[in-house]
């Protein structure tokens, strides 16, 4: 009787420690509700941004990729996103994919402009610049895709 009653309590432990986690991971990734407001943006490649993915202004997290679909009349990735309210952006602002580096993520960089008008919930961002596609211009340059011959 004493076993069931350990074996009980170490399993009773375990779930605990698993929620504890669970509420842990749900906390630091992001993916708990936050004040803000919801843009879009298309491009004609996003290679790497998903649904989770970062949206960065100045190298410093505000917001979060929350959507990504495409369009079946023009072919492009729209990308809904929403931004910390406190973040209030410029109506010309810009919008590119980038990478961390050549093995690291990708995330959407936010480049403010200079309008006094802002961007309200559901605007979308007019100027994009796509992702650049890292191993075709490596292939390029390995396999000399140049014209640049020495004469």
């Amino acid at each position: 009787m004493s076993s069931n009653l350990v074996e009980s309590l170490i399993g009773a432990l375990v779930l605990l420690v698993a929620g504890w986690f669970l509420v842990f991971a749900y906390e630091r990734t992001d993916m708990a509700s936050s004040d803000g407001y919801i843009l879009s943006a298309r491009f004609d490649r996003i290679d790497g941004l998903g649904v989770g993915s970062d949206v960065r202004m100045a190298g410093i997290k505000v917001g979060t990729i929350v959507e990504s679909k495409l369009d079946p009349k023009t072919y492009q990735a729209v990308v809904k996103f929403s931004v910390d309210a406190g973040v209030i952006l410029p109506a010309d602002t810009a919008a590119a994919v980038t990478a961390e580096g050549l093995l690291g993520g990708t995330y959407m960089n936010l480049s403010p402009g200079g309008m006094e008008e802002t961007l309200l919930d559901g605007d979308e961002i007019s100027e994009t610049q796509d992702a650049v596609d890292l191993l075709g211009l490596i292939g390029k340059f390995i396999y000399g895709g140049g014209d640049d011959k020495p004469q």
